[in-house]
């Protein structure tokens, strides 16, 4: 299927986690689409490979090393931000990791809560106070918010209580600053994905599978029994949703949840 095409000419975005999965389809779209791409990651190397990726759209995307789990990476990465661009139009705050999963409710540790928050939701929000600070005091002012949290947050997962609480934290701040900054000219929405080919989702499918081939194909079938479309889905179609969120084709809409998931949560929501 033909994708619409974007024209987002002189507008710079910004992509946590940018650097793999939804992220990296996303910046890929981005970038086709004219856009000044910042993108940031943990990993040094995936990310400069992620840039290489991007050179053949466009002249200068960056590449910023940061860890959503800690403060100060957080504040270094928007210092640098305004410094080199001095605005921001959009932003995609998809950074996040499968800590959280793996566990019944009762069998994880205090730490790895705070870890599981910090990295999935406390990254978000800290990240979205220095967007928006950006986005209110820049001329003119305004932007677009995509927060990407997941269908875990619309209810549970067995086996994923803490990274549920956290995804499902994303769309309450979402909500909050939406109604908040209505306004100000700044949207703010939530992609919820289902099952993508990423290489988190594949971490955790391999996770539960122990290094066994079989298992691992059960799993996978059991994932696409879930889901009635029957496939999991590319990335580049969160990136397709998240890209019309950010565009003026959605000037309506704020403080959504667009979910993107073949099916699989019609019949809970």
């Amino acid at each position: 299927m033909e994708q619409v095409k974007y024209d987002f000419s002189g507008k710079t975005v910004l992509i946590t986690g940018g650097s793999s999965g939804i992220g990296l389809a996303t910046a890929q779209l981005f970038a086709e689409a004219n856009a000044k791409v910042i993108i940031t990651g943990r990993d040094a190397a995936k990310g400069e490979a992620a840039i290489s990726s991007l050179g053949a759209f466009v002249k200068e995307p960056r590449f910023i090393q940061t860890d959503n789990s800690e403060p100060e990476s957080i504040l270094a990465l928007f210092q640098k931000i305004k410094a080199e661009y001095g605005r921001l139009d959009m932003a995609v705050n998809n950074a996040a990791n499968e800590t959280g999963v793996g566990k019944l409710l009762h069998e994880f540790e205090p730490d790895e809560f705070s870890m599981a928050m910090s990295a999935n939701l406390q990254g978000v929000w800290l990240c979205m106070q220095q967007e928006i600070r950006i986005m209110l005091a820049q001329q003119p002012s305004g932007g677009a918010i995509v927060n990407v949290s997941s269908i875990n947050g619309l209810g549970g997962a067995p086996g994923g209580a803490l990274y549920s609480a956290a995804k499902a934290g994303v769309i309450a701040l979402t909500k909050s600053a939406a109604q908040e900054l209505a306004m100000a000219n700044i949207r703010v929405n939530v992609l919820a994905p289902g099952a993508h080919q990423t290489p988190m989702l594949q971490g955790v499918m391999e996770g539960q599978a122990g290094n066994d081939p079989q298992k691992l194909e059960q799993i996978k079938q059991m994932y696409l029994s879930f889901i009635p479309q029957k496939r999991i889905a590319a990335p580049s179609e969160a990136a397709a949703a998240i890209a019309w969120l950010c565009s003026e084709s959605s000037s309506y809409v704020t403080g959504h949840t667009l979910i993107v998931d073949g099916g699989m949560s019609a019949m809970v929501r």
